[in-house]
């Protein structure tokens, strides 16, 4: 039967049919939909883990304990679960175990562009590259088969565009029923890795790799289409989308299994054609291991500034067909002199293979207005930005929502590198010997993730350092997903509701070096920075208010409204909210717009009412009673 799905919808369905009973993993865009999706199956346990580490090690103990299980995560959620990777691929498996690490080609949503094929090569784990929401399907299936028969864990590496593409998918009915055992086994020499057992275990994993390899000359993921020999295309992932739609005519050899590849069946593919090409985004995962294999490729002469980059195509960045094409004409692959017809779809049809004049467009180039990044109307993050901004300090950051309070007019974030980061980078500063303070920001669930070992250390060590945790009360920046503040599992269990003021008092912290104040309250938050800025010394400040996304939020919302007394003075404007506009209408004195609410976009959260120095800006209360 088949289901419009997509990729990630794909994969859940892909796991449950291929009888895996648990999924873990922490949210991250583009992988979060696959733990959500395969939630509500039955017969199943999904969990929100605290970080990818704590994630893949439960998948790793549901594993080996011999039932199917896999971890997700993002690509850069890879590196905070490289230690159990390893350990993983080292030890090897009683079921099958999949790790599905989403990689972001163009970085819409991520603080890096890395290629984690690598992490599959240099751990030694057999690596997949679906190209659309069957293969992620198919490849999804084949990732716990390929991981029971080497006794290995697999890397499912899917990319954004096949993430959050949706088509038709070819799903299974029936759900596998694996036999699982009844004891739990017990192999120390296999599965305790004291370093004697460890260098037992080394070897193991290189004749894997080697078998591996072989299996790869007829694993019926790796595919060869022949069709003209002039040009002959090794591709994989949504790249083979692209070599179809720009090369028609092309043979190609899709590659299902990027590592370890296929030796054999790649050589007898080049011999059949007159040049060779391979096609990847990001890194030259496969074409240097082409080279190194001594497989001859089409090498136009490469630009003096790029001389350690790809052959033909972008090292950086998504691809698609009209960079394809591009990059095929600037090789000498595609003749530019051939019209490049453009399809519905916008995308320009390959050269040499003209589309039918009823689906060709004439697009006109529009003006869209820049919409530059910013916190939500209502966000209860603008306050703390705000009062940070005007207290002049170093705010190291963190990753999440909280992030674009580095964005004009707050400016007030100037560093964020990696989940938990701005605690250590913050404490860093100070012991280094920073004259100014250092205020680090992290939200709740990155506190969860890995903010609490960087709090303890900065206590540990008398640091100089103020800590802000944003408590939004749920997972923000990824689309709403509990984590142990929220009271609420995945798969909507009540369960214990973690008080982070609690956590920290139990750290350590003395009592009058940790409060919680409510999140839109400006001038306690101001009042209390104040205070702990002149003393010597940690501390911590909890914001505590629910994201202003949330239903419960939403239900309370009470626009405010802008009276005669405004005379265009512009403090409120510097809070950054999108809800407060500068209006048309001038102060006579001062020359100045006005300030006008729109009441579409406003949820009432007073921060503007709060900082009006003429009292011009109606509170709630007020509101409600006009």
């Amino acid at each position: 039967m088949k289901r419009l799905l997509s990729g990630n919808e794909a994969i859940a369905r892909a796991a449950w049919e291929a009888g895996a009973v648990l999924g873990a993993g922490y949210p991250g865009t583009p992988s979060t939909e696959i733990l959500e999706a395969f939630a509500p199956y039955p017969d199943v346990y999904a969990e929100w883990s605290p970080n990818e580490k704590v994630a893949l090690d439960v998948a790793i103990g549901s594993a080996i304990a011999g039932r199917r299980a896999f971890a997700t995560m993002k690509h850069v959620g890879l590196n905070v679960a490289l230690d159990s990777f390893w350990s993983a691929s080292m030890t090897g498996i009683e079921a099958g175990l999949v790790v599905v690490s989403a990689d972001d080609p163009s970085l819409h949503s991520s603080q890096n562009e890395q290629d984690n094929r690598f992490l599959a090569r240099w751990a030694r784990v057999p690596c997949l590259d679906p190209a659309d929401s069957q293969d992620s399907h198919d490849f999804m299936v084949a990732a716990f088969d390929l991981s029971e028969r080497f006794d290995t864990p697999v890397l499912l590496r899917p990319t954004t565009r096949v993430c959050h593409t949706s088509s038709p998918v070819e799903v299974g009915e029936i759900r596998l029923r694996r036999p699982v055992p009844d004891t739990y086994v017990r192999n120390l020499a296999k599965y305790d890795m004291a370093p004697a057992n460890a260098r037992a275990r080394r070897p193991v994993i290189e004749h894997r790799v080697e078998a591996l390899a072989d299996f790869a000359e007829t694993f019926p993921l790796n595919r060869v289409e022949m069709r003209r020999t002039t040009i002959g295309i090794v591709t994989s992932g949504v790249a083979y989308a692209y070599a179809r739609e720009v090369f028609p005519d092309a043979s190609t050899l899709k590659l299902g299994m990027v590592y370890p590849l296929p030796r054999r069946l790649i050589a007898d593919f080049a011999a059949q054609v007159d040049s060779l090409i391979v096609l990847e985004e990001l890194d030259p995962f496969v074409e240097d291991q082409l080279r190194l294999m001594g497989i001859r490729l089409h090498t136009p002469p490469l630009p003096p500034t790029y001389p350690h980059t790809k052959s033909i195509f972008p090292l950086m960045g998504e691809l698609d067909p009209a960079v394809v094409r591009s990059s095929a004409v600037a090789a000498g692959l595609l003749d530019a002199s051939v019209a490049s017809p453009v399809a519905a779809s916008g995308i320009p049809y390959a050269a040499g293979s003209p589309a039918p004049a009823s689906r060709t467009l004439s697009l006109t180039p529009v003006d869209v207005a820049p919409r530059p990044p910013v916190l939500c109307p209502g966000c209860p993050h603008r306050s703390s930005f705000y009062v940070l901004h005007k207290l002049g300090v170093t705010v190291n950051g963190d990753i999440g929502c909280y992030t674009l309070g580095m964005a004009k007019p707050l400016d007030a974030l100037h560093t964020a590198g990696c989940m938990g980061a701005s605690i250590a980078v913050a404490h860093g500063g100070a012991q280094a010997g920073d004259q100014g303070r250092h205020v680090a920001v992290i939200g709740d669930s990155t506190f969860f993730h890995s903010g609490i070992p960087a709090l303890l250390n900065v206590l540990y060590n008398r640091s100089n350092v103020v800590t802000i945790i944003m408590d939004n009360r749920i997972t923000g920046m990824t689309g709403h997903q509990d984590n142990p503040g929220s009271g609420h599992t995945l798969q909507r269990q009540e369960t214990v509701e973690v008080d982070i003021e609690r956590v920290v008092r139990a750290l350590g912290f003395p009592d009058d070096k940790v409060r919680t104040i409510p999140s839109y309250d400006v001038k306690a938050l101001e009042k209390q920075l104040k205070t702990w800025l002149k003393e010597d010394g940690p501390a911590v400040l909890i914001t505590q208010e629910e994201c202003a996304l949330l239903p419960t939020a939403k239900a309370a919302y009470l626009p405010l409204a802008v009276t005669d007394a405004c005379n265009g003075c512009t403090i409120c404007f510097r809070i950054g909210c999108p809800a407060i506009l500068q209006s048309d209408v001038l102060d006579e004195r001062t020359q100045r717009p006005l300030a006008l609410i729109d009441q579409v976009m406003c949820t009432g959260c007073e921060i503007c009412a709060q900082v009006c120095p003429r009292d011009a800006i109606l509170f709630r209360e007020q509101v409600a009673h006009v």
